[in-house]
């Protein structure tokens, strides 16, 4: 993700909700990530911006992330940015 940011210089993130499973010690980000190809990268930039949902899972023991899964379809997102 971070090399991506390289490329996608004016990329932004919002947050559509965020919930916590305390019994199973999970908490729970879902967003909307925008960028749009305006720098390097893999080829020449196309101008063509990316509009993806992600979602992190992260499983807690006590204050400390002890795992973090992302949930993101990143080949629908190099579709939309050209890259595909």
């Amino acid at each position: 993700m971070k090399g991506l940011l390289v490329a996608l210089t004016n990329s932004s993130y919002e947050v559509k909700s965020f919930a916590a499973d305390e019994t199973r010690g999970n908490v729970i980000a879902y967003g909307a990530f925008t960028g749009t190809h305006l720098n390097g990268g893999p080829i020449a930039p196309t101008g063509k911006t990316a509009i993806t949902d992600y979602v992190y899972v992260m499983q807690f023991e006590g204050d400390q992330i002890v795992h973090m899964t992302k949930i993101w379809n990143s080949g629908y997102a190099l579709k939309q940015l050209g890259w595909r």
